[in-house]
């Protein structure tokens, strides 16, 4: 068992997925010779060969319109698109037909594809570079979206993306990357999409999050253990859609209150869906309102102010004492 980061997690899934099954193959922007911007696809075309790494022009919707096609005809692509502000030029491909394919043929095609992007702010990224519009896809109805936290859920998921035959958009937070290592098995591991991690077991407050947002969720619970004796249950949600509402309102059911936590706008966000659910799921368990911890409805702003837009791992802290003391 190695310790990797998650661009070693991601590059170890995608290399053992190729050698599993010879119909997966990437394409993108620089994925090939130069490895990605952010490296994810290193050494892949060398080990792989130049038909099943594709380097492509700069043409997100060429990219992700290619990409449906090969898999209509039973290739399994697994696309990168440099940023998920970039999504938005494919933005008609993966609504109109991504999305919809298999609704539209009634079954008779499936979409066995993947979109990876990397996500989210925390790297200093100029404009149209650290947007966390995960929202939007969870939205449109035909696509599963998937988020990891860590290297090992991170090769764990994209591995069973690659597997799916549904079309994914696997979201990548950047901030995560090269953050930490975490061991990582050296044989395929798989788990399963649509389903929350309890991170955490606790019985005072249920705290959910996903993503880059999972590192200062972990720093406020272990915080408020050791410092105000508050045991909190930590959930990553890992999919957003489907999203794993059993496993949330379980757990709500059990604590009472609730605090969630993502870095994308506030209006209709993630956390809203969740706010809703847990109302129409566990509304007679509740103890206090439930609390959400977002970014702000404006434009993610540039590098020098970025981290007064990131939740941080104090404003965790005193949300879920807020809600835990809530009378």
């Amino acid at each position: 068992m190695s310790k990797l980061t998650m661009v070693e997690a991601l590059n170890l899934a995608m290399d053992q997925e190729m050698a599993r099954d010879e119909n997966v193959c990437m394409l993108g922007e620089d994925i090939g010779i130069n490895g990605g911007v952010f490296r994810t696809t290193k050494d892949l075309q060398k080990k792989h060969g130049e038909n099943r790494v594709m380097d492509t022009p700069l043409a997100e919707c060429g990219i992700v319109g290619t990409a449906i096609g090969m898999a209509i005809y039973g290739i399994r692509p697994v696309v990168e698109i440099q940023f998920s502000g970039f999504t938005m030029q494919a933005f008609d491909q993966i609504e109109q037909n991504m999305a919809r394919l298999r609704n539209r043929t009634q079954g008779k095609y499936t979409l066995p594809m993947v979109l990876r992007t990397p996500y989210g702010g925390g790297i200093r990224a100029v404009e149209h570079h650290s947007e966390s519009r995960e929202a939007y896809w969870a939205h449109t109805p035909g696509l599963k979206v998937v988020i990891p936290s860590s290297p090992r859920n991170a090769r764990a998921l994209l591995a069973a993306s690659i597997r799916e035959d549904d079309p994914i958009v696997f979201y990548e937070p950047k901030a995560v990357y090269r953050a930490f290592r975490e061991e990582v098995p050296d044989e395929p591991e798989l788990m399963e999409i649509g389903k929350a991690d309890i991170v955490r077991a606790g019985s005072d407050l249920t705290l959910i999050s996903y993503g880059a947002m999972m590192r200062p969720c972990k720093e406020a619970v272990e915080d408020l253990a050791e410092d105000h004796n508050i045991n909190v249950e930590l959930i990553d949600l890992l999919t957003i859609s489907p999203m794993d509402t059993e496993t949330l309102t379980r757990s709500v059911q059990k604590t009472g209150r609730c605090v969630i936590v993502h870095e994308g706008h506030r209006t209709c966000g993630i956390a809203s869906e969740i706010i809703a659910r847990l109302n129409e799921s566990a509304f007679e368990y509740l103890e206090a309102p439930i609390k959400r911890i977002t970014g702000f409805d404006i434009p993610f702003p540039y590098f020098q102010v970025e981290e007064h837009f990131l939740p941080e791992s104090e404003e965790i802290v005193n949300a879920i004492k807020e809600t835990r003391n809530w009378q």
